[in-house]
């Protein structure tokens, strides 16, 4: 196979190397390293000295940064756990590949596009891409199989930010580090897959999360450390040890010893003239004032990195929990575009490039985010409007609420079907209906024919009222009214009325 050909996105074409794409670089061995990458910069690691670091990661030189974003994982258990809960949130999620048109060789493209996704180790890549969350970026080398076709990558290496530079200029394209060139060399097309988050606009260095955890981070490790020497103050008692006045230097030393020992091995011996007192502490208030800062500094951590703190800390609810989990869908969905953008621009387009030349239009590769359905409130939306003539798809609302079409085979659930007799035949009851809903619609039916039940009662009055000439023959005439009213149709309605009721009480027992 010829040397193939990438292209970049503004359509130029880059030739690479066959042997390139099949060996991986020695990334680490283009620089000689001025510093070991296994030195500690959290240790000892003051405030006054954070500014420094932040500092000169924004100007290009963020080596102090990762490794101080290195140590943050390995060392505050709060930070690993919610930094790990956001990249999971992602990785997780089932990938799947569009063709970029309907043709059969589109088709053909897109099948092997889901070959490549489909490896075991390009699951592990999405973990490694999405370090670039907490550093602001993150770089993955591809180490391709060249002796089969298609050439597909068979390897994904994870390569130490600290072995790449940004450019002098915009602080926002990528390039490897070398001591014999300070603008640094240029990647290799083809070859590295770069994922820079877009958490906030600017130099991708300073979107890392670890930039704004960093200050929650010092603070909380002084805090601890104030509880630890708290906790050693005054949660053992005060030895206080007294000695006779005739006692000589060799038996004060002896009585301090056996005070230290006392304070570790809860035993120790002293002369029959010493005597030991152990007086207890009643400082309190350690917890109110060093663990109520050590929670605050994890929920500032929790809204920074998953953006709310209900799922996260303690002190929520369910229904609390709910409502937050809106808010972490959001920016799952944001991570999940991004890294569809870096999939699609760095091993999709060069993969089709490679193999079967410039398109069109590639395949799309998604991480589709769906939010979780409410079924309560789908159901309900299809029992109320169903009835009245709103027609809905059966094969949407399975895909909707998960189920699938039932096949030929299988055993259906349906409805408890009711003894027909127990139905009154006036209405057609449905037995899922409560009893209260029944005589509500009882109620309702016959309230629809109230005008032309009250009519024969009030034609007369009617009558009355335009024929008087005053007052005092309106209260006249009223007196004799009664016999003139016609009942007989309230009365009617209020009879099947009762008997309607009695029809609901008899099924419902």
């Amino acid at each position: 196979m010829a040397a193939p050909v990438i292209y970049d996105s503004t359509g130029v074409p880059m030739r690479v190397s066959p042997k390139a794409l099949s060996s991986e670089s020695s990334v680490s061995t283009v620089r000689q390293l001025s510093k070991p990458f296994d030195g500690s910069v959290a240790s000892g690691l003051k405030p006054q000295a954070l500014p420094g670091i932040l500092s000169r990661a924004s100007e290009g030189d963020f080596e102090d940064f990762i490794t101080l974003a290195e140590e943050m994982e390995e060392r505050e258990p709060h930070y690993m756990s919610v930094l790990g809960t956001r990249k999971r949130a992602v990785s997780s999620i089932a990938m799947t590949i569009e063709a970029g048109t309907t043709s059969d060789s589109d088709r053909e493209i897109a099948a092997a596009c889901k070959a490549l996704i489909d490896q075991p180790d390009f699951i592990d890549m999405l973990d490694d891409a999405l370090d670039g969350l907490g550093k602001g970026f993150s770089v993955i080398e591809m180490v391709w199989d060249t002796s089969s076709t298609p050439w597909m990558p068979r390897d994904f290496i994870w390569q130490d930010q600290r072995h790449f530079q940004f450019d002098k200029i915009h602080r926002r394209r990528l390039r490897q580090r070398s001591d014999d060139h300070e603008e640094g060399l240029a990647l290799q097309p083809g070859k590295f897959i770069t994922h820079m988050p877009k958490l906030k606009s600017g130099k991708p260095i300073r979107a890392a999360l670890a930039r704004v955890a960093v200050w929650s981070f010092v603070l909380k490790s002084y805090t601890i450390k104030d509880w630890a020497s708290f906790c050693e103050t005054f949660g053992m008692p005060i030895r206080i040890g007294k000695f006779h006045p005739s006692a000589s230097d060799e038996d004060k030393k002896s009585l301090m010893r056996a005070l230290v020992g006392i304070a570790s091995d809860a035993a120790g011996i002293v002369s029959q003239n010493a005597d030991i007192e152990l007086v207890q502490a009643q400082v309190r208030g350690g917890e109110a004032v060093f663990g109520q800062f050590a929670r605050y500094l994890d929920e500032q951590v929790s809204k920074i990195i998953l953006g709310q703190t209900m799922t996260a800390d303690n002190g929520s609810s369910k229904s609390q929990a709910e409502v937050h989990n809106e808010v972490r869908l959001d920016i799952k969905q944001a991570d999940a575009r991004n890294l569809e953008a870096t999939i699609n621009k760095d091993i999709i387009r060069p993969f089709v490039d490679i193999n079967f030349g410039r398109q069109q239009r590639y395949p799309h590769c998604s991480l589709p985010v769906t939010e979780p359905e409410d079924l309560d409130l789908l159901s309900q939306v299809v029992e109320r409007l169903v009835p009245l003539g709103l027609e809905v798809s059966a094969a949407e609302v399975r895909e909707r609420i998960g189920f699938s079409a039932p096949g030929e085979k299988d055993v259906l659930l349906s409805a408890v079907q009711t003894n027909a007799a127990t139905v009154p035949i006036e209405k057609g009851l449905n037995t899922r209906q409560s009893a209260d809903e029944l005589l509500n619609e009882i109620g309702v039916d016959e309230q629809a024919n109230w005008e032309d039940q009250m009519d024969p009662l009030l034609a007369p009055i009617r009558k009355l009222v335009a024929e008087a000439g005053s007052y005092a023959e309106i209260l006249d005439g009223l007196e004799h009214m009664s016999d003139r009213m016609d009942d007989a149709e309230l009365a009617a309605s209020l009879y099947r009325a009762r008997m309607k009721a009695r029809g609901v009480g008899d099924q419902v027992d």
